[in-house]
């Protein structure tokens, strides 16, 4: 297992990785941060003092894209995790594509902070103070885009510029200090290049008259409002003590802003009716969603994200899975017998055949044609057997708007669902032998093998 860590929390990160991947047996190269490489070393010292056999841990430092690149790339690591910014988990996404590496990435974040007309107002600033100035911004799941139902806005404003006038920052080793310093001098330039273009863009921002040391990489706490949806922003990931601001009248439109955005790690949501909070949490698209509180973890729940936010979980069952594989089932053939090779042939419409030839696809309940109007031959090893419709732009955006619309699957409830599953299985139990024919006349597989290929479909619906 190749593993790769941020500088952020760098002995927790080591812990969320090695931890599963050790605990399932496997041996792991671990590759640090180069600014936060001296825990992950005592780290290794403590393991090594355990009585951890020699080379099933191993900790390698250098740069991302030296000894990192290298890491991804190596013919004999199975699979890699990686926690840091969504710019090098794409890069390793396309380095490993294509080599039959497992793969699992925790990314970047903008999460959304969305505060109710009815929430406890003083509540959900001291949350909003632990979801994005909590070690200085520099989260990947920090609340960095405050959502605020208009009616308050102005109140709600009002005292956040009074509590953040209160955050000290300074010494990161003083325990009376809230906020510390940014990581390095790298880092602190990128949030400077941020703010000063969200000022570009037209954001006012806002900062308190705090006092910082001369020395050091310190940022004040920022605050950001009179922005857009599609202020830069408001869209990238500043990793930072920065939070920007806007405001929505309705729930629809708080659901709809929290979504704007191309990541999906986490959010928050305030609100004394625990129907609305419920019913926006359930709507939002992120990995995790707090109700009235913010940065709740619990080992038992997987933690992760959707789209630019990465895929794969770290923690719970989820999180344990990324790092096994199911033991091998099959069986040998046996070696007395011989299989044919010879493909069987499609039965034909006059054999009862009920499946549609023509050029359709299925979208929305029903069979569409291509919005192109043109078709693809589809073919096998003895020749064409079949068309199939070409898609375009049009008949993807209609079949993506087709599963948004069915919005009403989610709500039936878990038997009934599982009922509807069951009844595919049989279906496709029944019809075995033409799927196994098609099957055969696309892939060049023996009729035993497409058979097998089958049956493990009808089993796999079986067992959902």
């Amino acid at each position: 297992i190749g593993q790769i860590i941020p500088w952020n929390f760098p002995l927790l990160m080591a812990a969320w990785k090695l931890g599963p991947a050790l605990a399932a047996g496997n041996c792991v190269v671990l590759k640090p941060a180069e600014q936060t490489p001296l825990t992950a070393l005592r780290l290794g010292e403590i393991i090594q003092e355990a009585g951890m056999p020699d080379g099933v841990v191993n900790i390698v430092t250098g740069m991302g894209e030296t000894a990192g690149a290298a890491l991804a790339a190596h013919d004999d690591v199975d699979k890699v995790a990686f926690t840091g910014s969504t710019e090098v988990g794409k890069a390793i996404a396309a380095q490993v594509a294509g080599t039959g590496k497992r793969l699992t990435l925790e990314l970047g974040g903008k999460s959304p902070f969305i505060v109710f007309e009815d929430a406890d107002i003083d509540s959900a600033i001291e949350g909003l103070v632990n979801a994005i100035w909590f070690n200085q911004g520099q989260v990947c799941c920090a609340g960095s885009r405050l959502l605020v139902q208009e009616s308050i806005a102005e109140r709600f404003h009002e005292k956040l510029r009074s509590r953040m006038a209160k955050l000290r920052v300074g010494d990161p080793m003083d325990k009376a200090i809230d906020m510390g310093a940014i990581v390095d001098e790298s880092q602190l330039n990128t949030i400077k290049e941020l703010c000063q273009l969200g000022c570009d863009e037209g954001g006012v921002m806002w900062q308190p008259p705090t006092e910082l040391p001369e020395q050091g990489c310190f940022f004040p706490p920022t605050l950001f409002t009179n922005v857009t949806p599609s202020s830069t922003i408001v869209q990238e990931e500043v990793f930072g003590p920065v939070l920007v601001a806007l405001t929505f009248r309705t729930h629809k439109e708080a659901i709809a802003l929290a979504n704007n955005t191309r990541y999906g790690l986490a959010g928050s949501v305030w609100s004394q009716d625990i129907d609305t909070a419920l019913e926006v949490a359930r709507s939002i698209r992120a990995g995790a969603i707090w109700v009235n509180c913010t940065n709740q973890f619990d080992a038992n729940a997987g933690f992760g994200g959707y789209r630019e936010s990465g895929f794969g979980r770290e923690g719970g069952r989820e999180g344990m899975y990324a790092y096994m594989r199911p033991k091998d089932a099959s069986t040998a053939n046996d070696e007395t017998g011989s299989e044919s090779t010879q493909s069987p042939s499609i039965p034909s419409q006059d054999a009862g055949e009920s499946l549609d030839r023509t050029a359709k696809m299925y979208i929305g309940g029903k069979q569409k044609r291509p919005d192109g109007g043109y078709s693809l031959d589809v073919a096998g090893p003895a020749g064409t057997v079949g068309q199939v419709g070409r898609g375009n732009r049009k008949d993807v955006r209609d079949a993506v708007e087709a599963a948004c619309a069915a919005t009403t699957w989610a709500n039936v409830n878990a038997h009934s669902r599982s009922q509807i599953l069951y009844y595919i299985a049989e279906n496709l139990e029944q019809r075995s032998s033409e799927f196994a024919a098609r099957l055969s006349s696309m892939t060049g597989a023996s009729a035993s093998d497409a058979a097998a290929e089958v049956a493990d479909s009808v089993a796999e619906w079986f067992r959902w």
